[in-house]
């Protein structure tokens, strides 16, 4: 279809296309231009009403900027386009602002982004968007935590296999491992909150001296006091009251000095954001491997479909994350640099940032949605995960058969023993505990004499002899016999070696998140 739309500036528009992770999420839609646009006003209006509360300005200078700083009375595409004679959307956003009040109260015009730079409101917007994104994505994770729990729960002792450098390796529990995931969903939770909490207002004027709030109109109380030009009275300059009285107004915090070129707030966020996608890629990583067709131990509940092969149920969610993990870090990178930046106001590592750290939010609350419903619906398959633990024939038990036969052997022995097991079953295509018996006993290959079979091949049961002294193993003719003899019935059972997993996971689950304190 042909869009009928007939300005060009209006088709060439974000809609979202390409990042279908963020697409329609509360994230995108928190961080969009109406949202910053917004958050701009937000910061002016909140500015003059930090100066109603000093009493240096009219007090009913406030209610009528705020009430003026409606993000639909501006045109956010004339404010992008005229951003580009100075270098951000502030110094138009004032004429604007400044010209709405001055038609419904020109009185107070005047009080609009007194004191600030434009750094101080565009710094403080960000925040607010960064503050107002963390606050759902923290509830995302708090949901994905639930879920993570109803799992681990439900699969205490599920057993499958546990896989290093690729390969099966010893049992594991599909509870040990969704409980990890929990607690890695919690680690970002926790952080976010910690960096949500701390996150600070901005103010410091042109080059962070705040001087500007030092001129014009002072308190009675002030004007009695003997000062030399340039001192400030203690406890009582005006320039720390404004920055106090601006952040309760935001509902942030208040910064111990402007950090215009101090970037502590933002690399905390980039780390925070860049960690929490981490944490959300490692279980989209696993689920892609798990539900793998020759693997199939999981699935999702939300399958998606193939333009070309009807047949396929592709892992779309966990897929969308893993592109989110994919970005993040390189955009965090960005941020990180900003902490170079020179003077006490940078040209360009300022402006860096804008893109980034709303891209990074973006794909951090997307990836933080696509996680909550991957786990709310994913489906697990304790069948194919039984039968993918005998898929190597016993050999991820080869650790427990290996300290089992140490007692007998020593550690070398017992060692070397199952190394020659190990590659016996492998070349002859025999279960570990198969391969294990004919060595130790040095037969060739043939038909297996289990342990617990009678010493004389035909032999049939005698009624005159106890049926459990026919069914003893003729006398071990060697260490490596008596060692193999000496084996527990079940130590071929993978339910029989998981170790503390299921404590593990009940310990993991009486964890809670951090309660958000802001």
């Amino acid at each position: 279809m042909t869009s009928t739309t007939t300005d060009p500036d209006e088709a060439d528009l974000d809609t979202g296309l390409l990042a279908p992770v963020r697409a329609g999420s509360t994230a995108e839609r928190e961080t969009g231009d109406r949202a910053v646009l917004q958050a701009l006003l937000d910061s002016e209006a909140a500015l003059t009403r930090a100066w109603c509360t000093t009493g240096r300005i009219p007090a009913a200078a406030g209610p009528a900027v705020t009430a003026a700083a409606r993000a639909d009375r501006f045109d956010a595409r004339s404010l992008a386009l005229r951003a580009r004679a100075g270098g951000n959307p502030v110094i138009p956003l004032v004429t604007d602002l400044v010209r709405a009040v001055a038609e419904s109260a020109p009185e107070h015009a005047d009080h609009i982004h007194r004191g600030a730079t434009s750094q101080d409101i565009l710094d403080t917007a960000l925040v607010l968007i960064a503050h107002r994104t963390l606050g759902s994505i923290a509830a995302d994770l708090v949901r994905t935590g639930e879920e993570l729990a109803r799992l681990a729960s439900a699969h205490r002792t599920t057993a499958m296999p546990g896989r290093t450098l690729t390969q099966h390796a010893v049992p594991t529990t599909f509870g040990l491992k969704a409980a990890g995931w929990r607690s890695l969903v919690l680690d970002a939770h926790d952080r976010l909150m910690h960096v949500r909490g701390s996150l600070p207002a901005q103010l410091g004027g042109a080059a962070g001296t705040l001087a500007a709030c030092h001129v014009g109109k002072v308190r009675p109380s002030e004007r009695d006091t003997v000062k030399q030009p340039g001192e400030a009275v203690a406890g009582d300059d005006v320039g720390l009251e404004l920055v106090a009285a601006y952040a309760a107004e935001l509902g942030l915090a208040a910064p111990a000095l402007p950090w215009h070129t101090l970037r502590t707030p933002v690399a905390d966020l980039a780390g925070a954001l860049a960690f929490t996608v981490g944490a959300l890629g490692k279980i989209a990583a696993d689920v892609l491997v798990l539900s793998r067709t020759e693997i199939a131990e999981v699935t999702e509940g939300t399958r998606g479909s193939s333009s070309a092969m009807p047949h396929k149920q592709n892992p779309i969610q966990a897929t969308l994350i893993a592109s989110a993990a994919r970005q993040v870090p390189s955009l965090s990178a960005v941020l990180f640099g900003s902490l170079t930046g020179e003077d006490e106001r940078p040209a360009g590592a300022w402006h860096a940032e804008w893109g980034p750290l709303r891209e990074a939010l973006r794909l951090v609350g997307g990836a933080a949605h696509h996680t909550k419903e991957l786990c709310a619906g994913l489906l697990v398959h304790p069948a194919r995960m039984r039968a993918n633990l005998d898929l190597t024939g016993g050999r991820l038990l080869s650790e427990r058969l290996s300290t089992h036969l140490a007692t007998e052997l020593g550690r070398a022995g017992a060692r070397e023993l199952l190394d020659r097991a190990s590659r016996r079953a492998a070349d002859e295509h025999l279960d570990l505990l198969d391969a294990l018996r004919r060595e130790a006993r040095g037969r060739a290959p043939g038909p297996e004499l289990s342990i617990n079979e009678p010493s004389e091949p035909g032999s049939g049961p005698r009624p005159d002899v106890p049926r459990s002294a026919q069914q003893q193993p003729h006398p071990p003719r060697s260490p490596e016999d008596r060692a193999v003899a000496a084996l527990p019935p079940d130590i071929d059972d993978p339910l029989g070696y998981l170790g503390s997993a299921a404590a593990l996971t009940d310990r993991a689950l009486e964890r809670r998140p951090r309660q958000d304190r802001t």
